[in-house]
């Protein structure tokens, strides 16, 4: 009888020290107040700037969020909707993006640092998620944008790479429900921001984001099968005249790629 008590207590004390995930809504709350209180919106809102120095006097709370993700099985991350396993996926890239920059900040410039001779820092495996070992290239690339499931180019207006020329990293925590307004609204702020995405005259200028994955932008997103189809569906954001419209929609555009500012997106 002894024996089987102490066994008993074993286990519920394991059982005790996981994470308790109660749902895929709830599951975010954590890091819904790191970004809502240490993430700053900037540059007349089309970007935002992190405060690493206070998230890293605050560790614990980050971990807590990181070891929750750890906890999801896949069986349990099979059981959600398509919405709440694309939010998941996110909001743990944009997480474990933060942790990465932690291990060295403040003595960084670029998240390049991080990289070695003969690798990037998004093909290092130090992620605990979905029962391996990952790396920030294995979730962005494998996971969200390798699936057919979920086909959805905004996701690279919400996943973050610490990088002052990337779309802002959003002051709260993607989640199923709001998924599609808030990818749509970062899209969109993201295309309106002048500094990143602008047309002059003839020529449409963008981001590198769409010199490097220009095809998932014309995977049939909203009947999209072309990156200027894609474009023409925000061509508000984009600020375009009914001249440079019909000039985009016919391909008589020139589109010129922007260089990128990898330089670390730090609040000073």
């Amino acid at each position: 009888m002894l024996k089987y008590m102490t066994k008993t207590l074993l286990l519920v004390t394991f059982a005790l020290s996981i994470p308790v995930v109660s749902s895929a809504s709830d599951l975010h709350n954590k890091w819904h107040e790191i970004v809502s209180q240490h993430v700053v919106t900037i540059d007349n809102g089309h970007s935002t700037a992190v405060d690493y120095a206070a998230i890293k006097q605050h560790h614990g709370e980050l971990r807590a969020y990181l070891n929750s993700l750890e906890a999801v099985t896949q069986d349990g991350f099979k059981q959600w909707n398509k919405e709440q396993q694309l939010a998941f996926l996110i909001n743990a890239y944009n997480a474990w993006t933060v942790e990465l920059i932690l291990t060295e900040y403040p003595d960084l410039q670029s998240i390049k640092d991080l990289g070695g001779l003969f690798s990037s820092p998004w093909s290092k495996k130090f992620i605990p998620l979905l029962g391996k070992t990952r790396s920030l290239d294995d979730i962005e690339h494998n996971l969200i944008r390798g699936s057919d499931k979920y086909n959805d180019p905004r996701i690279h207006f919400a996943v973050n790479c610490a990088s002052i020329g990337c779309p802002a990293l959003l002051e709260e925590a993607y989640t199923g429900e709001k998924l599609d307004e808030q990818l749509h609204a970062q899209t969109v702020r993201f295309l309106s921001d002048k500094t990143r995405n602008f047309a002059q005259d003839n020529t449409l200028n963008l981001s590198s984001i769409f010199k490097w994955y220009g095809d998932d932008f014309s995977q049939g997103f909203n009947g999209a099968m072309s990156l200027q189809q894609f474009l023409l569906q925000y061509s508000t954001a984009l600020a375009l005249t009914d001249k440079q419209r019909i000039a985009l929609k016919n391909d008589a555009m020139t589109i010129n790629f922007l260089d990128y500012n990898w330089e670390l997106n730090a609040h000073q």
